[in-house]
């Protein structure tokens, strides 16, 4: 089958600022399911094999949707490198609900697109902010959790917290690419002020969508305990877990092969499998 790549498309949010949307469909006169993947904390849209996931996404019939936060540290002039640490340490959880929210406007919108049946696929700290978004949200109908977190609460701990809010910012170092990443005390201003809205395991518990829950068994940055609390939190929830696989299902930046590793291919079969029966075939209007 026949994929239409449509890349780097300039999403505007006037909450936030611009970025960059991918899409991912096949050449058919039918509507698609929309797919919208949500990249997680130091991830972005062409990161590692994700282009091969949303190829195979396509080819099984559906419209994929991979996008950049704006302000995950990318720039619209240059989507692969974190060119704007400023835009990094000003990124909280707000503006990537908004992002995601702009996102789902505009490609529900599509001509190709059944907008009756819209699913999240987040990574890691995407799957905390794709599970509020479809707490809250009643067009989505599936939910897809990758190495998810289950909650957002992860900040610096007792003198470290001290001093973030004292000297207003702290940096984590880019394991890959040695940057000093800055996170100014605004992030956790934003989480304390939207305290409830932001409670993931109150939003799992709420979510009404067909929901699957996948974490390798050997993630080294998320525990998979992370994902049997998710599943515990929603019992209607499915999980699978997949054997020796880490935390990015071992892809790594940059991945230079043309085709998936084994892990998140296995990974990306099962999704596809499982929106196939739960999303696919039903009827949603």
């Amino acid at each position: 089958m026949k994929v239409t790549v449509q890349k780097n498309t300039v999403i505007s949010n006037p909450e936030t600022r611009n970025f960059l949307a991918d899409a991912y469909y096949p050449e058919t006169e039918n509507k698609l399911p929309l797919v919208i993947f949500v990249h997680g904390y130091k991830g972005y849209k062409d990161w590692g094999a994700w282009n091969l996931m949303a190829e195979r996404f396509a080819q099984a019939g559906f419209y994929f949707v991979k996008f950049n936060f704006s302000h995950n540290g990318t720039t619209v002039e240059n989507p692969h490198d974190f060119d704007d640490l400023e835009a990094f340490g000003n990124n909280n959880y707000s503006k990537e609900l908004s992002d995601l929210n702009v996102v789902i406007n505009h490609f529900s919108n599509e001509p190709q697109v059944d907008k009756n049946k819209i699913v999240l696929i987040g990574h890691s700290r995407g799957g905390g902010i794709s599970i509020i978004k479809t707490a809250e949200d009643i067009r989505i109908h599936g939910l897809i959790t990758l190495a998810s977190i289950d909650s957002l609460e992860r900040f610096p701990k007792n003198n470290a917290f001290e001093n973030w809010k004292k000297e207003g910012v702290y940096f984590i170092e880019n394991g890959r690419t040695k940057q000093q990443m800055p996170h100014y005390y605004q992030f956790f201003e934003d989480f304390e002020n939207n305290f409830h809205r932001f409670d993931v395991e109150r939003c799992m518990e709420m979510a009404k969508a067909h929901v699957l829950v996948v974490h390798g068994t050997d993630d080294e940055s998320v525990s998979s305990k992370n994902s049997d609390h998710l599943h515990l939190l929603n019992p209607n929830s499915e999980l699978f877990l997949v054997e020796n696989a880490n935390h990015t299902f071992c892809a790594k930046e940059p991945w230079k092969e043309d085709f998936m590793p084994y892990e998140l291919s296995l990974v990306t079969e099962k999704c596809i499998d499982f929106l196939n029966e739960k999303i696919v075939n039903e009827d949603f209007e």
